[in-house]
């Protein structure tokens, strides 16, 4: 298994860990960047940079896009309606919010699922439905060779 099924392979070994805020080991808990940092782990090695503790409302109050910055630093940027398995999906959960959500794309086409952590769910694979893609602000391929 290689590229993005390696991903969303790597991926779905998550589901089933506890949501665990900060958190990043497959099976005892994980947030939404917990599961991308433990896929980075898996797939690609050591992650890019140090991560701060951050709190729930992290980058809020000051109204900073640090995951979207983030993820332009580290990962590709995709258009948003080229849809493939293994892309990282960024969310905006609130208009006028920050961006502060993430997921991992497991399937795409007719039926489209994505991972992700979810409080109060652990991490689980559900549909990418209307709601979820209306909230939906950049999608990202990670940097694999295959890509």
């Amino acid at each position: 298994m290689t590229g993005a099924w390696q991903v969303v392979g790597a991926a779905r070994g998550w589901i089933g860990t506890p949501y665990v805020h900060q958190a990043s080991v497959r099976g005892a808990g994980c947030d939404c960047l917990g599961l991308l940092r433990g896929v980075w782990r898996e797939v690609i090695g050591a992650e890019p940079e140090p991560l701060p503790p951050y709190s729930m409302d992290w980058a809020e109050p000051q109204g900073d896009e640090v995951l979207l910055a983030a993820g332009l630093r580290h990962l590709r940027p995709k258009p948003l309606t080229r849809p493939a398995p293994g892309d990282v999906l960024l969310f905006r959960m609130r208009d006028g919010s920050v961006a502060k959500h993430l997921g991992i794309q497991s399937r795409a086409g007719p039926s489209p699922a994505f991972i992700h952590a979810y409080s109060g769910h652990g991490v689980l694979e559900c549909a990418l439905t209307t709601p979820w893609r209306r909230r939906l602000v950049a999608r990202f391929a990670l940097p694999l060779e295959q890509n």
